[in-house]
């Protein structure tokens, strides 16, 4: 049928298109309507006009407007999904992004344009100078030491709960004192002296670790030296008084010692939440417990206490598979680990640990290689950087970051990095002292290694320093045998 119709030749007879067009449809059944003729789609209006609008149209230096643009065909009615062209008329004033946003730059009144198909609609924006920002703070002086108070009986640690700003001071003799809004409260946090054997240089109420969650459940720990000369992990709670514990005692971990001295001390919840435990070899003769792992002693406990007073052992705690290891050690040839610390932005761990006769020394553990997880630190192998051993010493030990001898002091103090707003200068610089030199050091890792190695003369206090402290800001502070409480800040 098709090429019939192609082939029709008369005379004088012009056949439309639009027929041939229409005589094909119908011969092969249009659309199956009838032979319909198929009409072309309507064209969209073009755009006739434009109008812009803003919520407010006068704006300060600094801020911003989002502006809203309309495009409009002739008969005013609104057109959807058209594009549009942002510019500003001076650029030094407003800059305008691609979707309307304007910024004020300067002062001055501006044209903002929005155009579509060639057709551009404006707005009015006034630019007010506004509020001039505050001048940044002068720059902080260099660091100095500030007293905020005296008259404690052998202070040892400073610490806070979370988010707290009260300051909590542990004395040797087995009470905790208060500093509240820069005053010392008189009666006790917490008095347990009838419990506590401080008669030896190294024993007594060593460590204190508020829990993650102490503003909910008013929880926090305790290490001190039993009247047996067991170092006692103890658990209370805060009593209705926000500024006095109460009473009750749960005893979380008991650890038996040979002797009176290389208790350690330290206590505190590492990043991940669990509890890091610090304990010396427990005695003035190692023992071969420094090597050992069958028992808890020179070593950095990591154990679980969010169910306290039971506690549980973390699955990836290194010597969990190991036969006759307890399970509960988590770094370990540590001769007296009196003060450590995690960095609270990097995670790495920071040990002083407390040499024999002739070297004291700093560990180091980056967050990276495990934050001290099974390390062996050496003692009583090594002392510092030196073998103790005719023999030789084995390979798989980790050396210290630092070491001096005794002709510097006689036993290290460790403290913190600094991560307090107070001294910016003195950002990523770990702290540390010595007991009896009662210098104050201070070096930044970089790359493993220990840089910028500085001595800082107007931070050592009058007296031996028993420990660093750290406020929930991240500020830190020095105690003093004597009694006294510092505060590091700009002079």
């Amino acid at each position: 049928m098709i090429p019939a119709l192609l082939g029709l030749r008369r005379p004088r007879l012009i056949v439309s298109p639009v027929l041939i067009v229409t005589a094909l449809l119908t011969a092969c059944g249009g659309d199956g309507g009838g032979g319909d003729i198929v009409e072309p789609p309507p064209q969209p209006a073009p755009v006739a006009s434009v109008t812009v609008t803003a919520p407010a149209t006068t704006i300060q230096v600094g801020e911003t407007v989002q502006l809203v643009a309309t495009a409009y065909d002739a008969l005013g009615a609104t057109l959807e999904n058209r594009a549009f062209g942002w510019s500003p008329s001076d650029p030094t004033v407003a800059s305008v992004s691609t979707s309307g946003l304007v910024t004020a730059i300067a002062p001055g009144e501006v044209q903002i344009n929005a155009t579509s198909e060639g057709v551009t609609g404006t707005i009015a924006i006034t630019i007010t100078p506004g509020t001039l920002p505050p001048p940044p703070p002068p720059p902080a002086g260099p660091p100095g030491l500030q007293e905020i108070a005296s008259g404690l009986r052998f202070p040892l640690y400073l610490t806070s709960p979370p988010g707290d700003e009260r300051l909590f001071v542990v004395q040797k003799g087995g009470v905790i004192r208060v500093i509240k809004d820069g005053a010392l409260l008189d009666g006790p946090f917490l008095d347990i002296t009838p419990k506590v054997l401080s008669t030896g240089g190294e024993q007594g109420l060593l460590g204190l670790a508020f829990f993650p969650d102490y503003a909910t459940t008013g929880r926090f720990l305790v290490h001190y030296t039993d009247q047996s000369g067991t170092s006692q992990i103890s658990m209370f709670r805060v009593s209705a008084d926000p500024d006095v514990a109460g009473p009750a005692e749960s005893v979380v971990l008991p650890v038996p010692r040979p002797g009176h001295a290389h208790n350690g001390g330290q206590i505190l919840f590492g990043p991940d939440g669990y509890l890091y435990i610090g304990l010396g070899d427990g005695a003035d003769n190692d023992g071969g417990r420094g090597q050992s792992l069958e028992d808890l002693l020179a070593s950095i406990l990591r154990i679980d206490v969010s169910s306290a007073p039971a506690y549980t052992v973390p699955a990836d705690n290194p010597f969990v598979a190991t036969a006759g290891a307890r399970p509960e050690v988590w770094s370990y040839g540590l001769r007296n680990p009196w003060r450590f610390t995690f960095d609270r932005a990097t995670g790495d761990l920071y040990i002083g640990d407390v040499g024999e006769s002739k070297w004291e020394e700093v560990n180091y553990s980056s967050a990276a290689e495990g934050a001290g997880r099974g390390v062996n630190y050496g003692w009583s192998q090594m002392e510092g950087r030196h073998c103790m051993r005719a023999s030789g010493c084995s390979e798989e030990l980790t050396l210290p970051i630092v070491e001096y001898s005794h002709s510097e002091g006689c036993s290290v103090t460790g403290g913190y990095v600094y991560r307090g707003a107070a001294l910016p200068q003195l950002q990523g610089r770990y702290f540390y002292a010595d007991y009896c030199g009662g210098w104050v050091r201070s070096l930044r890792m970089e790359g493993g290694a220990p840089v910028e190695e500085t001595e800082w003369p107007e931070l050592s206090p009058t007296g031996l320093v028993t420990s660093f402290g750290e406020d929930t800001a991240g500020e830190l502070y020095l105690t003093t045998q004597e009694g006294k409480i510092y505060k590091i800040v700009p002079r």
